[in-house]
């Protein structure tokens, strides 16, 4: 039984979150073991989740099998998409480059952080997976960091 499975049968594994895992613990220190938490979870619930351009379509299919009634998503939503966005930055970061941007005085802190590529693009991860849970497949991830490889290679041409 996957983590996301015991979830849902209620022997549930805490995900991290800022304001949970340790008080002392920066954002920037959080996005990390969250992300990772994430991806532990997802390969062990049969989703693949490796950092890679193709990952993003699991999460794509993980979205659009856990955001109706009764999914993961109905429940500790606030912490499953910290760590889902805090997985699709570390993706974006290991692809195209670039950094963490976090404000740990903003009370939003947790859904505004971004990531800023080293092309100078900025992107903000989690406000993304709540467009991706509230409005569908339209808000595709892998077309999301699909689009920003292809910015990368035409700002390079």
């Amino acid at each position: 039984m996957g983590i996301l499975d015991r979830m849902r049968h209620k022997k549930s594994v805490p995900a991290p979150s800022a304001t949970e895992e340790k008080p002392g613990r920066t954002l920037a220190e959080d996005i990390p073991v969250a992300a990772d938490w994430v991806a532990n979870a997802l390969n062990s619930s049969g989703y693949r989740a490796d950092y890679t351009l193709e990952s993003m379509k699991e999460l794509d299919r993980f979205f659009d099998q856990q955001s109706g009634p009764g999914g993961i998503l109905s429940r500790n939503r606030g912490q499953i998409l910290f760590g889902l966005g805090a997985y699709v930055g570390q993706t974006a970061i290991r692809l195209y480059g670039g950094s963490w941007q976090t404000d740990d005085n903003d009370p939003e802190g947790e859904v505004t952080i971004a990531v800023e590529l080293e092309n100078g693009t900025r992107i903000w991860p989690v406000v993304r997976c709540m467009k991706r849970c509230k409005l569908g497949a339209e808000e595709s991830l892998f077309a999301y960091l699909m689009v920003l490889g292809e910015k990368r290679q035409g700002d390079s041409e």
